[in-house]
Formats: C-alpha cells, structure tokens, sequence
C-alpha cells in the first residue's frame, strides 16, 4: 500500500469524527443584546417520583392497619364490657327476687294470728319461687371465666329452696308438738340453711365474681348483693320458739315466764348530733337532713321480737307521728332506729318531742318506756 492510499484512508476515516465533533459541541446561543447565557433546567431523575408514590402508599397502609387495629381493639373492650354487664343486670334482677322472698318470709314469721296452715302454705310457695329462680339463673350463660362463680350462685338459689321447704316441713312436723323448746330448735337448723346461703352467695359469688371482673379487666360492671336473712338471729332457737309459740297461740294466751322488759335509752337529733334532754329545751336545726335516732335496750333476760317504735312531734292542727318496728332484740342489747323525712315541722315555737315503746310480752316495768322533750326547731 502506498503513501497516498494511506492518507486517503485515514482522511476517509477522520473526517466525519471531526464533522460529529463539530455537532455535539456547540456554543451555547447568547440572548439578544449580549445578555448572559441562559440556566440549563434541572430535570427529576425519571424513577425518583415513582418512589415517592410507593413510599407515601406503604405509609398510609400502616397508618391504616394502625387505626384498624385500634378500632378493633375499642370493639372487643366495648362488647366485653357489655357481655359482663348484661350478664350482671340479669343475676342482679335473680338476687333481688330472692332477697324480697327473705322480706316476705321475715314478715310471714312475724305476723300475729296467722295459722300455722297458712305459714305453711306461704313458705312452700316461696320454696316454689325460689327453685323458679334457681331454674331461671340456669338458663343464664355467663362469661367464660365466671363460669364456676356462677355455678355457685345456682347452688345457693338451690339451696334456698330447699332451706324454704324444709322448713315448711318442720312447722308441719311441729304442728301438734307439745314442747315448744323442741319445735324451736328444729325451725333453728332449717333457718340456718338460709344464713347459710347468704354467706355462700356474698363467698363464693359475689366477692369471686368482682375479682373475676379485675383480673378481666373489666370496670364499672356492678356485681349484685343478696341476702335472706336480714338478721342472722332470727335463725336461733329462742327465736324460733318464740316464733312457734305466737304460731301455735301460746305466745298470747298466757304471760312469759321470766324477766322481760324494754327501755328507751336516748333520742338524738340528727344532723346536729344533739341528744334531746327532759329536763332542758333543747334547739333543733331543721333541714332537708333532719331525723331522729331513737335507742332501744332490751332490759329483761330474753330475747324479743316486734318492737314497736313511735316518735310524735307536736304542732298545730295534726301532729306528726311516725312508726317504725325493730324485728329482733337481743337480752340487754341496744339498738337504734331512725325517723327521717320531717317536711313540716314547727319553726319558732316551743314545742315537744315524745318517744314511745310498746312493752314486750311479761313486761312488768314500763315506766322507761316514754319520755318527751321540749325543743325548738329553727332555721339552718
């Protein structure tokens, strides 16, 4: 190959590398009038906004799992809280009931010239009452983790029952019983089956039941009371003897043997703590709270049953008179009960105060019986 075909060659090859050259670089153009030249454009990397979209995606999905899971949360609280508390309203409708037949055996056992058929009677049909209950408090599905709770509420509905019809049974068996200490001994130990019931269902359901609802944490979910013996004496044979003698007339037809009394020992009014004096005028503030608190001591050696209350406030026209009934007492012990809701008493003038006690049976000293005080009532 010669010289000449050599520089032909790479003419051949070099010319067009200087003509693309010649393209690519170029002067930028200048404005008109000599200005400087313009700013090149930033442009966005093509996969950056792209990125941005599939971030703030991710971002709104967690924040809305983050919600879900909250709102779901507040859900099962809300329906837990209220599948205890429907649960609660339906045991405490059950206990209520209950409670009211203990009130109405109570008042069944006090009253005077009833039948002992008819006692009978009334305390069988409270014995069918109670296993209704207990059949209704069955049919119950109670949450899971107060299951056994509330197996042991059905078994004191249960054995209420049949606390209630043994003891229908013993009056029956009792009916023609020549000794009364006998009669009252065996009423005793089915009554006691009813105490026995109110400390198994305070035990072993209520008190179980609210630490159930702790360890849930469940609040404000109320767990229902019931009681069917008010005053656990009544359960002891001295009672229930005195109870079988009213029955059975012989509480009426003859005197009680023994020391037997009752004494009132001080009245107080309340709020203002003052205890009234029969010697001295005593000022009363009357308010919305006003009440009296009247004590009564069983001054003889026996228990007795049904005392009668009376406090009497004088005014113009008719007075006011209120009465209340203590159910048991004990030998030598005191108790106290209140007379509340006084709306028009006096204001400004002397007036008096007098409190009653109606003797017990073979109450021979009744001069402490009564007493009246001299008060004045006056504005807060």
């Amino acid at each position: 190959m010669s010289e000449r075909d050599t520089d032909i060659e790479f003419d051949f090859f070099d010319e067009p590398e200087t003509e693309e050259a010649t393209e690519r670089v170029r002067p930028p153009r200048r404005p008109a009038g000599g200005g400087p030249p313009p700013r090149q454009r930033m442009r966005t990397p093509q996969g950056f906004i792209p990125m941005l979209r599939l971030a703030g995606l991710i971002a709104f999905l967690i924040l809305a799992v983050i919600v879900l899971v909250f709102v779901l949360k507040g859900c099962a609280s809300s329906s837990k809280h209220a599948k205890y508390s429907n649960y609660m309203e339906k045991m405490t409708t059950i206990g209520n009931d209950s409670a009211q037949l203990g009130k109405q055996l109570n008042s069944a056992l006090a009253a005077t010239g009833i039948k002992e058929t008819d006692l009978e009677a009334k305390i069988r049909g409270f014995a069918a009452t109670q296993q209704q209950q207990a059949d209704q408090a069955s049919s119950i599905n109670a949450p899971g983790p107060l299951h056994t709770e509330h197996a042991h509420a059905i078994e004191v509905l249960q054995l209420r029952s049949s606390g209630l019809s043994r003891l229908a049974d013993a009056f029956g068996q009792t009916a023609t019983s020549k000794d009364a200490s006998a009669a009252g001994k065996l009423l005793a130990d089915q009554m006691r089956l009813l105490v026995a019931s109110d400390v198994n269902w305070n035990f072993y359901f209520r008190d179980a039941s609210k630490r159930g609802l702790q360890d849930e944490g469940v609040t404000d979910v109320n767990v229902p009371d019931s009681t069917m013996v008010a005053n656990p004496d009544l359960a002891s044979s001295q009672a229930m003897e005195s109870v079988w003698r009213r029955v059975h007339g012989t509480a009426t037809t003859s005197t009680p043997a023994g020391d037997h009394g009752s004494a009132l020992v001080s009245v107080t009014a309340l709020p203002d703590g003052k205890q009234l004096s029969t010697s001295t005028e005593t000022t009363v503030t009357s308010t919305t709270d006003l009440a009296f608190r009247v004590g009564v001591q069983d001054s003889g050696a026996f228990q007795e049953f049904d005392i009668k209350v009376t406090l009497t406030i004088a005014k113009t026209g008719a007075p006011i008179i209120k009465k209340k009934t203590i159910d048991i007492i004990n030998a030598g012990e005191t108790k106290y009960v209140v007379f509340s809701d006084f709306n028009a008493v006096p204001f400004g003038v002397p007036t008096t105060v007098k409190a009653d006690i109606q003797p017990v049976p073979g109450e021979k000293t009744v001069s402490n019986n009564s007493a009246e005080y001299r008060v004045i009532f006056s504005l807060g």
